[in-house]
């Protein structure tokens, strides 16, 4: 999944698996700005992993 982040003026694109990418985007929305990240379709060629993405993916 391509997840696109804005924080502070700054826009990052990552790519993470879908699982990783949706508790992500509850965790964020849950305690940050609602809009701040979204979920894109697409190509995810050429972008970096989501950071720490496992710890996303553990209970």
């Amino acid at each position: 999944m391509h997840l696109s982040v804005f924080v502070h003026g700054l826009r990052m694109d990552f790519t993470a698996c879908l699982t990783a990418a949706l508790v992500f985007v509850a965790e964020h929305r849950a305690r940050h700005y609602i809009d701040a990240v979204n979920l894109l379709s697409g190509d995810t060629t050429g972008l970096r992993r989501l950071p720490n993405e496992r710890l996303y993916l553990e209970p």
